[in-house]
């Protein structure tokens, strides 16, 4: 998704298999990350781990950004599903369906409904791609075919959570196929990095959220 003069950068977060998704966010596991990602100057810096919101809520994103931003020296810290949140307003949708990786448990599926209804969303739909397994690659085909059968018609939007589900790759034809906006985590959260850009080169490509954005 990167325009012309756009660089990225990288750090991984290490988690245990099973592990909490509220300890994603402890001092031990991203803090050191934030901290080399710093030190090559960013114009932001992208906290791609969306369930971490469903599990801290508002008040507790708000100490993690903090807490980043303290340890970035001044750099943004942009949070997943708070980005997302920002992208559903931007295309004026309300009613949002919500789609999950196959991995999730039902409890952070509940927690994604939940914290979406809390920013103000009527959340029509939220679930899991089916089948459910453990963390492995879900194919463009399988996942465009999955969220093109199960998405309500009342739904405004879909939005693909979870930064791990490989989803940017198959939004343009999402949204021929369903005549609607498609956001995925990735996508929202590099559209927000790219507002913190003045004068961002376009992107021309991955959904209507880019184009709303440049009119």
């Amino acid at each position: 998704m990167a325009p012309k003069g756009v660089s990225v950068h990288a750090a991984r977060v290490r988690r245990q298999r099973g592990e909490h998704a509220r300890l994603f966010a402890e001092p031990s596991r991203v803090d050191w990350a934030v901290e080399s990602l710093a030190a090559v100057k960013p114009r932001s810096i992208i906290y791609a781990f969306m369930s971490s919101s469903y599990v801290l809520g508002t008040n507790g994103d708000e100490a993690l950004r903090t807490r980043l931003e303290k340890i970035a020296g001044g750099i943004p810290v942009i949070l997943a599903a708070e980005a997302a949140s920002a992208a559903l307003h931007a295309i004026n949708a309300r009613r949002v369906a919500v789609i999950h990786p196959p991995w999730f448990s039902e409890e952070t599926n509940d927690g994604g409904k939940a914290y979406f209804q809390s920013q103000g969303f009527a959340v029509v739909s939220c679930a899991r791609v089916l089948p459910l397994r453990d963390f492995q690659e879900v194919t463009p085909v399988e996942l465009h075919g999955w969220v093109a059968k199960t998405t309500p018609k009342e739904a405004e939007a879909v939005l693909i959570a979870g930064n791990g589900l490989r989803a940017v790759g198959i939004i343009d034809a999402l949204e021929e196929t369903l005549n609607r906006p498609v956001l995925t985590a990735n996508q929202v959260t590099f559209w927000s990095a790219l507002n913190k850009i003045e004068k961002s080169p376009p992107v021309t490509q991955f959904g209507r959220l880019f184009r709303a954005a440049q009119k």
